[in-house]
């Protein structure tokens, strides 16, 4: 059923600047999110959208999520640490019940913080909980650091760091999928070597390493890496988190990038997509902006040559979110960002 048809005129009420488009116009005008197939089979849509937002409004987010659905998105990428889990939860499930959208046409991430490390099922079962959930699809460990259980903000202090069991994180969220609270399990932010430690234990492989990808950070060897193990590779911040406290306009302002646009006649933004789309990894693109969200499904579009990828491999790298909040030179497991990364960066 055409979006434009399920959704209820409360809706619209509500969120009086999206126009109504006539469901042919949907079908000319909305992108097909195309998917790649996780190591189950299971299809996780190419393009996600993150709920990310600074400052956190709980309206702005719901309304970008709905625009979303209408655009085509279907992979929605959240987590505790972000506070926008009951957001998404909220529009998402008004979706479902307004039959805008079935529960198994959408893909839910989020991810456990590190002051649940220590349960694993009880932080995912609160996720649901603010989600108004049964399960999620896709649950990740978002950074290979375990806090004290009151650390839930986002820069811990120098004593909530807790000495890291990464093996009892794992067996929690592995219990987690046994137990049918998640349909998937991942990681983020892990190195080559990290992942290694945790296959070493492991019952379950991580489907899925979420990191930092884009045309200025390429990832070569943990995509290879990845690849040889079957984990599937996710870019976060896949334009450098423009608009993020931490990112940056490099990515998109880079002349490499900018001269390739106009070559295709395309943005930027959708050169450095396109990109991360050539070398067989899935994006989170966290944006507002009715336009720019547009333009980043439009990406999927867009082919660069040859000539266009040997240019973008030349670009100096350079890593953005680099996680210095978790290194310190007392408590952390990470005495430096090198102990961080395992010489990777």
């Amino acid at each position: 059923m055409p979006i434009c048809q399920a959704v209820n005129a409360c809706f619209y009420a509500r969120y009086i600047d999206i126009q109504c488009v006539s469901c042919e116009q949907d079908r000319d005008t909305k992108m097909r999110n195309e998917e790649v197939r996780l190591y189950s089979g299971s299809k996780l849509p190419l393009l996600g959208f993150g709920t990310a937002a600074f400052p956190y409004d709980r309206e702005r987010v719901e309304l970008a999520i709905w625009t979303a659905l209408k655009m085509g998105y279907r992979h929605f990428d959240t987590a505790k640490i972000y506070g926008s889990e009951p957001a998404v939860g909220s529009a998402l499930m008004e979706a479902i019940h307004d039959e805008a959208v079935s529960r198994e046409e959408i893909f839910v991430t989020s991810k456990l913080w590190g002051s649940d490390h220590h349960d694993p099922i009880s932080g995912l079962k609160q996720t649901l909980k603010n989600l108004g959930m049964e399960y999620v699809d896709l649950y990740l460990i978002h950074w290979p650091a375990k806090l004290k259980v009151w650390a839930n903000y986002a820069v811990p202090n120098e004593d909530d760091f807790e000495e890291l069991d990464m093996e009892s994180t794992w067996a929690g969220m592995e219990r987690c999928l046994d137990m049918g609270l998640c349909r998937f399990i991942g990681v983020s932010n892990f190195s080559c070597r990290k992942i290694q430690r945790l296959m070493e234990h492991a019952s379950v492989l991580p489907a899925v390493n979420q990191v930092e990808m884009h045309p200025m950070w390429r990832q070569k060897n943990l995509r290879e890496f990845c690849g040889e193990k079957n984990i599937h590779v996710s870019a976060y911040s896949p334009l450098g988190g423009p608009g993020s406290p931490w990112g940056t306009k490099a990515v998109v302002d880079n002349p490499v990038i900018c001269s390739i646009a106009r070559k295709h006649k395309a943005t930027p933004a959708q050169v450095a997509l396109s990109w991360g789309l050539s070398k067989g990894v899935s994006l989170i693109i966290k944006s507002f902006n009715q336009e720019r969200m547009k333009e980043n499904m439009e990406a999927l579009e867009l082919t660069l040559d040859h000539e266009d990828v040997v240019k973008i491999e030349r670009l100096e790298e350079k890593k953005i979110m680099r996680g210095e909040f978790l290194v310190n030179g007392t408590t952390s497991p990470y005495r430096t960002i090198q102990d961080l990364w395992d010489d990777e960066i």
